[in-house]
């Protein structure tokens, strides 16, 4: 079911306030369902000086009239934060962990002089070896044609049955070679919140971060994901998937090791083996 068309991207702070308020009353579990309908927002134009900030913090050369391959994932970030905030969504808020995004970019995306319409829905709940995983698709679509498309998913961790079987065993592909070292302030969590409306406690300051239960905070996943693609390039059409596979705390340092369509930002020094972010573009 398509809900009324939106009128305005929705405010993220009263949606997260509502999401926080709520959580401590769901209790995710095995077998959990959802059908929570389809939010479009016609009539979206680029708010440049946004876009430009966006692409200053991230990495993407700025002045280009084209969106960077991950900036439609912020402009849809605010419906689906409208969904899993309601009541009527089954996991809670709080604690969900962004764990891959998958995207397709058919064709360039002008920054200027178009109009697209923004689609957003849960699609379906799966069962994850750590809890349930919402599966989230956002399309974009210019002049009724969908030029570009994701699919993320975001892990609630509860107890499971043990249904689930571990994921198998790396393919035993070669590891990349590191190109670059980047050293990431404390600040990176902060300007990018402010440039991408997700003001996550956890991404903003050691003291908030550790009522999370992690000792300093931690960079966003979709920042990292938009960092890799800056570095390592995308096509004109592109797939990329990425899956964000350990937290970045900050202050930090990461390696940027790439060869081929393969990306990864690993750890250094004594985390040299630990990989946080792998991707992949084709």
């Amino acid at each position: 079911m398509t809900a009324p068309p939106l009128s305005a991207s929705p405010a993220l702070g009263p949606l997260l306030a509502r999401g926080a308020l709520l959580s401590p009353f769901k209790r995710p579990r095995p077998g959990a369902a959802f059908s929570g309908g389809r939010l479009v927002l016609p009539g979206l134009r680029v708010d440049l000086a946004r876009l430009a900030a966006y692409e200053r913090v991230c990495g993407f050369p700025t002045g280009d009239d084209a969106l960077p391959i991950t900036y439609p994932h912020v402009l849809g970030f605010p419906l689906a934060m409208r969904i899993m905030s309601g009541r009527a969504f089954p996991l809670p808020l709080l604690g969900l962990v962004h764990t891959s995004i998958s995207l397709i970019r058919h064709r360039p995306l002008p920054a200027t002089g178009t109009t697209y319409e923004l689609a957003v829905h849960v699609d379906r709940l799966v069962p994850h070896r750590r809890g349930t995983e919402a599966v989230v698709v956002t399309e974009l679509r210019e002049a009724g044609e969908v030029v570009w498309e994701s699919e993320s998913r975001y892990l609630a961790r509860h107890r499971t049955d043990g249904e689930v079987p571990e994921p198998a065993p790396g393919s035993g592909e070669p590891p990349l070679p590191v190109v670059d070292e980047w050293r990431l302030g404390a600040d990176i969590g902060r300007r990018y919140g402010a440039v991408s409306g997700d003001r996550n406690p956890i991404h903003l300051s050691p003291l908030t971060a550790r009522l999370f239960g992690f000792p300093r905070a931690i960079a966003h996943g979709m920042w990292t994901a938009a960092r890799g693609l800056a570095a390592h390039g995308t096509p004109a059409a592109a797939h990329v998937a990425v899956d964000f596979r350990a937290p970045v705390l900050l202050p930090g340092t990461v390696a940027f090791a790439a060869q081929g369509g393969r990306f990864e930002l690993r750890g250094t020094g004594g985390d040299g083996e630990r990989v946080h972010v792998r991707g992949r573009v084709g």
